[in-house]
This record gives C-alpha cells, structure tokens and sequence, in this order.
C-alpha cells in the first residue's frame, strides 16, 4: 500500500488565504481540500447597528474587483425591504456600470490569470513576449471597462457614485457619447478575444453540477429572478431556504450547497441557463468558438467569459447610445422595519444580500453569500476528478494541473500568476 500526500501551503492567488491538501492511497483520492484559510472579516457583524444606507459603500470593500456586484445586491435588498422601485433609467444606468465591472474583471482574469495557462507560460509578462498583440487587447478591453464604471461610479476600484435608490450625480450625455466611441473599439477587441481563446486546447473534463442563475428578459447581470438546472426555480426571498452554508473542519470560508447538494454558479451556469436571451452577435461568437448551448467543461470557462465580455460591451453601448440623462438621480429610499432581499450576477457568479431593519432604520441583521464559498464544493469535486485522471503525473505536473482546475473558477484571484507552493510527503 502507497500513499501520496501533496499538501499545498499557500494559494496566493485568491483574496485572503488558502491551503490545498490531496492524500491518494494506491492511486486512489481520499482526501481532496481547498483551504480558504482567509482571517475572518466580519462584514455581517460590523454591518449591525450600522444605518440603511451605509451597506452599499461598506460591502463594496469586500472585493476591489468586483465592488459593484456587492454595492448593487446591497442596494437591491435594501431597497426590496424599504419598498422602493427605481425609476427605468437608473435601472439602466445601474445596468450598464454592471457591465463595466464584467468587461474589466473578465478581461483580467482572461488575459492575465488564465492565458498563461493554455500557453505554457509562467505569468502575462511571458505571454506578452510572443502574443503581443492580444495582450494589448486585453489591456484595451480593461482599460474601457474601468473607464465606463469611472464615468458611472465615480471611480473604477470602490465606486462613490452608488447610493440607495440609484445615483449621487448622473453623467451627462456628451460623456456618455464620448464613452461609446470607446466601447465601439472594445466590442472588436472581444470579438478577437472570443477567436483568440477558442483557439487554445482544453483539457478533458465534463462536470455534473447543478447550475444556479438569474434569470430575465435580458442577459441577468444586475438583477433578476433565481433558475437552476435541475428542479423547480424559487423566490429570492427563499434563498436561505434552498442554499445553506455550512462550516466544514479544513476552512474558515463557508461551503453553500443547494438543497444539499453541490451546485455551481457563474459563467458557466449564466450561459446555460440564459443562452436565449444573449444577443445575436454574443450568439455568434459562442457558435463560432465551438460552444454548444450548454458547456460543461470548466476549462472552457475561459470561452465563456469571453462571449460574455461580447454581450458585456455590446449591452453597455446600447445603453449609452439611447441615454438621456434621467429627471432625477435617485428616488428617495426612506426607512422603513422590515427585511430584504438582493441578488446580482459578479462576474463570478451570483451574490446574494439579506438585511433586516429595526424601526431606527438601522441593520439588526446581515447575511451575505458571495459566489466563491457556493463553488468550493464544485472546486473540489474538480480537483478530485483531475487527481483521479492524472494521478500519474509526477508532483510537480499534478500541481499544475490542480492550480489550473482552480483557476478556472476564478476564485477572488487578485495576485500573481503561480500560487501553490508544494510540499510532498512520500510513504
């Protein structure tokens, strides 16, 4: 009897910190963890006791990528239990920062992150050196997704525009204008990178989560109604009821499961569950790639990301191409006792927001799940089935064939390209 240990220190790439443990017995998995070991936060807890109308810019500073994500679920549930609705033109305007949020994080996590992987490259900077070219694509892509989420929000990292009921101030027209002639270039540069990464060879793996989304007359992105893949759609309201999180030995972070079972949220899921409500030209792009209307393989991911950066720049121009700046920059959100509900789509995947509010108008209760704690059972289940197809590797390969698994689920990663340090212990 053999047995393997690879034990994983630190998974640098992740916001926080993080651990990887894999134990095979004669070739066998039998111990298969991704360790977020990341210091409590307490973002639930400080949240009590603060007013209404604080949770949008705090919860923003739970993520410097994707601060929208977390400021419109605030929002959303905020105003769910104060019985606002937003007038259709800050639901636009929201809409269309959203995008700027997807355009820049995917396009990180696409060139920067992820690339180097298909390529046999340590990090972008070696990419850079012979595909010079789609780089600079993915530099532009960012830089218009930034510049959009500055001109909405105020600023690109922590926007200070957002407020309950839509905006502080409203871009004027001529910007939104400006802004367009950027978005035109950055839609040609997705359509590249669309071509560019569908070209890239992808590992073998079919995975069997079940899928859990928004849903809407458009692409969901700010907000929308909960579908999953397998059995009966559910209010939002009644999201604790389906998806529970759960503290397991090996991690500080939270497991969520779906109705207790493993399910996967983002790209992935979006686009299964929302194919028709892409646009034609996105459509295109995802035929043109080799995508089906369902795509099950998480290596893939990275295609997915990049048909939705197509739709990302294609919905934000029709935004700004009809803008007219709105009577108002925001409806009034007035204090009332009662508990909300707030969804979105992150770029990685769905973010839920619940907040109960006492007769003060202050929180008396935060729950926030974020779309990483509800894929680490699907990561892992990942990771086991590639320990089990390519336990033969040597160490050293079978590492990065682990990192890979985790980096197509673009799990908060922030940092460097290389994240797992290994130490093996041999019996």
């Amino acid at each position: 009897m053999t047995t393997r240990t690879i034990r994983v220190g630190a998974l640098t790439r992740v916001e926080g910190e993080g651990a990887l443990h894999v134990e095979l017995r004669d070739g066998v998995p039998e111990r298969v963890e991704l360790n977020i070991y990341e210091p409590p936060r307490f973002f639930e807890a400080f949240l009590r006791g603060r007013c209404y109308t604080e949770p949008p810019d705090l919860t923003a500073r739970i993520c410097g990528i994707c601060p929208v994500a977390y400021q419109i679920s605030a929002c959303n549930a905020i105003e769910d239990a104060c019985g606002v609705s937003l007038d259709p033109e800050l639901v636009a305007l929201r809409r269309a920062l959203y995008c700027g949020e997807w355009i820049h994080s995917h396009a990180l996590h696409i060139y920067m992150l992820h690339a180097p992987d298909f390529l046999g490259a340590p990090d972008i900077i070696s990419v850079a050196r012979d595909h010079r070219a789609a780089v600079e694509c993915g530099l532009a892509l960012k830089k218009a997704g930034n510049r959009l989420m500055e001109l909405i929000g105020g600023r690109s990292i922590h926007p200070v525009n957002v407020r309950l009921g839509g905006f502080y101030s409203v871009p004027s027209r001529a910007d939104m204008t400006a802004m367009s002639e950027q978005l035109r270039v950055a839609l040609d540069n997705a359509l590249a990178t669309v071509t560019w990464v569908a070209g890239f060879d992808f590992p073998d793996l079919e995975i069997e989560h079940e899928f859990l989304a928004l849903t809407g007359v458009r692409y969901a992105i700010e907000g929308g109604e909960i579908i999953r893949s397998a059995g009966p759609a559910f209010d939002i309201a009644d999201f604790s009821e389906h998806v529970c999180e759960t503290q397991v030995a090996h991690s500080t972070a939270l497991h969520a499961t779906l109705d207790g079972r493993r399910h996967l949220t983002g790209p992935l899921a979006r686009y299964a569950l929302n194919y028709d409500t892409l646009s034609p030209l996105a459509r295109e792009a995802a035929t043109a790639a080799g995508l089906d209307r369902e795509c099950r393989n998480p290596f893939r991911s990275i295609v997915v990301r990049a048909v939705e950066i197509v739709y990302a720049v294609e919905e934000a121009l029709r935004i700004l191409e009809g803008y007219r700046p709105p009577n108002r920059p925001y409806v009034e959100v007035e204090a009332r006792p009662g508990v909300g509900h707030g969804v979105s789509e992150a770029p990685r995947g769905l973010l839920y927001h619940r907040y109960e509010i006492d007769d003060a108008g202050l929180i008396k209760s935060a729950l926030i799940v974020p779309p990483t704690s509800q894929n680490q059972g699907a990561i892992e289940d990942d990771l086991t089935r590639v320990v089990v197809a390519d336990g033969g590797l040597d160490d050293a390969a079978l590492t990065t064939m682990c990192e890979r698994a985790i980096r197509n689920y673009d799990p908060c990663i922030s940092c460097a390209t290389h994240f797992l340090t290994l130490k093996v212990d041999r019996r």
